[in-house]
C-alpha cells in the first residue's frame, strides 16, 4: 500500500513539474506590453528664451558745456529728486566769456551812439545844402554828396544796431552756459551709473557726454527677451511669463508680455525679435543688467483628458498582433473602424465594444484589455510634447493604453555578443566558437 502511494505521489509530482515547465515556457514566449493610462491634468505649451532686465524708465544725464568737474552731489545708488544738484562744473572759463561778451556789448552800443551823432550832423548839412541849392548857391554835385553822406550814416547805424543785438545774444548764451555748469536731476529716481569723478574734464564738442544714468523706479522693471523667429508666431501680448535669474535660482518671478517689437536683430545669420515683458520688483531683488531665462505660456488647458503622446505614436506590427494571439491588424474590427474614420473623416456607427469613431483630425490609440489590444480613433487637441489633449473619442480617464510591446527573444538579441573588431582604441572582442 505504501509502495502504491509513493508511486502515485511521484507521478503527480512529475506531472506538476511538466505542467509548470510548459506554462513557464509559454510565459517566456509571450510579448511584454508596456502600458499607461488616460489621465486628467494640465496641458501647457511654452516657449523659452533668454533676456536682460532693465529699468522701465531710464534717463541719461549729460552736460552741454565743457569743463572740469568741480564737485559731485550724487553717487551710485543715490536716491535723487527732480531738480537736485548732481554735479558742478568749474565756471571760471564761462565767467570769463561773460565778461568778454559784456565788453563787446558795450563797444557795440558805443558805436551806435557815435553813428547817431554823425547822422544828426549829416541831417544838418543836408538841410543846409538843400537851402543853398534852392538859391542856386551850390552845385548839384555838392547837394548829392550831402544826401549820400546822410544815407551812408543811416546804414552804418543799422549795422551797429545789429552788432548790439549780436553782442547781447552772446552775453545771454554765456549766461545760459553758466547755469548749465550746475547739473541737476531731471526726474525722481535712483542713480544706477556714474561716469565721472571730481577733477575729470568733460568735453561737449560733438555730443553731450553721459555723466549719470538714473532709473525712475526699480520697483517696476522690464525684461527684454530675444525671441527666435520660429517662435514669434506663438507670442502674443498679455501672455503670462515666468522667469528665473542666476542670483536667485530658487525664486520664480512672474510677468506678462507687453510688446513684441518688429525690428529684427540678425546675429550669425540667426534672426530674433525683441519681446518686452513686465517684471514687477516689489522686493527690489531684480537689478538692471541681470540675465534671465524666461518661459512664455503659449497654451494652457487645465483639467483636460489627456494621453501620453507616445501612445499616439505606437503602431503594432503584424508580428506583435500575432504574438498576442489576435487576427492580423488590418482585419481586426477595432483597426478597421479606425481606418474608416481616418479615410472618410466621419464617425462610423460603432467599432468593437461599441466605440464610436470621432470626426475630423484624429489619431489612434491602442487600448489594452484582457491581454488584447484594440485600435480606437481619437480627436486630439493641444500638446506639450509629453501629453496630448483628447477632445473626442471613446476613451475615459483610467483607460489602459498600450505604449510599447517587447517581443520574445528581444532581450537575448540585445545581449548578443558583438562582432570582433580590429580597432586598437576599442580593444579586441574575444571570438566565440
Amino acid at each position: 500500500m505504501t509502495r502504491k502511494l509513493s508511486l502515485a505521489l511521484a507521478i503527480v509530482t512529475v506531472t506538476g513539474l511538466s505542467a509548470a515547465a510548459m506554462f513557464a515556457r509559454r510565459g517566456s514566449d509571450a510579448p511584454v506590453v508596456a502600458t499607461d493610462v488616460v489621465s486628467r491634468g494640465t496641458i501647457l505649451t511654452t516657449v523659452t528664451a533668454n533676456g536682460t532686465l532693465e529699468a522701465v524708465d531710464t534717463v541719461q544725464v549729460g552736460t552741454q558745456v565743457s569743463g572740469s568737474i568741480q564737485s559731485l552731489g550724487a553717487d551710485f545708488n543715490s536716491i535723487v529728486k527732480k531738480g537736485q544738484v548732481l554735479a558742478r562744473l568749474d565756471p571760471a572759463v564761462i565767467q570769463a566769456e561773460i565778461e568778454r561778451a559784456k565788453a563787446n556789448l558795450l563797444g557795440a552800443e558805443a558805436d551806435v551812439e557815435r553813428l547817431t551823432v554823425q547822422l544828426t550832423d549829416a541831417d544838418t548839412k543836408l538841410n543846409r545844402a538843400q537851402a543853398l541849392a534852392a538859391r542856386q548857391l551850390i552845385s548839384t554835385s555838392d547837394l548829392e554828396a550831402a544826401q549820400l553822406t546822410r544815407r551812408t550814416t543811416e546804414a552804418q547805424i543799422k549795422s551797429a544796431a545789429a552788432q548790439v543785438t549780436q553782442a547781447r545774444a552772446a552775453l545771454s548764451q554765456s549766461q545760459v552756459n553758466l547755469q548749465k555748469t550746475v547739473i541737476t536731476s531731471p526726474i525722481d529716481g535712483i542713480v544706477i551709473s556714474r561716469s565721472v569723478d571730481v577733477g575729470q574734464t568733460v568735453a561737449a564738442s560733438l555730443q553731450a557726454p553721459t555723466l549719470f544714468t538714473i532709473a525712475a523706479d526699480l520697483r517696476e522693471m522690464q525684461l527684454k527677451a530675444s525671441i527666435d523667429e520660429s517662435d514669434l508666431g506663438n507670442i502674443k501680448e498679455g501672455q503670462p511669463v515666468t522667469f528665473r535669474v542666476d542670483a536667485y535660482p530658487n525664486d520664480v518671478f512672474r510677468g506678462k508680455v507687453q510688446q513684441v517689437r518688429l525690428n529684427p536683430v540678425i546675429e550669425s545669420n540667426v534672426v530674433t525679435y525683441a519681446a518686452i515683458v513686465s517684471a514687477p520688483n516689489t522686493e527690489l531683488k531684480l537689478k538692471p543688467g541681470m540675465t534671465a531665462t524666461l518661459t512664455v505660456e503659449v497654451t494652457r488647458r487645465d483639467n483636460v483628458l489627456r494621453v501620453p503622446s507616445a501612445a499616439l505614436r505606437f503602431k503594432p506590427s503584424q508580428a506583435v498582433v500575432a504574438a498576442l494571439g489576435q487576427p492580423p491588424a488590418d482585419s481586426t474590427p477595432g483597426r478597421a473602424v479606425a481606418d474608416a474614420g481616418r479615410q472618410q473623416g466621419v464617425a462610423s456607427p460603432t467599432g468593437t465594444a461599441g466605440r464610436a469613431v470621432p470626426k475630423a483630425d484624429q489619431g489612434t490609440v491602442w487600448i489594452y484589455e484582457a491581454d488584447r489590444i484594440e485600435a480606437v480613433a481619437v480627436m486630439t487637441g493641444a500638446t506639450d510634447g509629453s501629453f496630448t489633449e483628447i477632445v473626442g473619442g471613446d476613451v475615459r480617464e483610467g483607460t489602459t493604453l498600450a505604449m510599447r510591446v517587447t517581443m520574445p527573444g528581444a532581450a537575448a538579441a540585445t545581449a548578443a555578443p558583438r562582432a570582433p573588431t580590429s580597432n586598437p582604441l576599442m580593444g579586441q572582442t574575444p571570438r566565440r566558437f
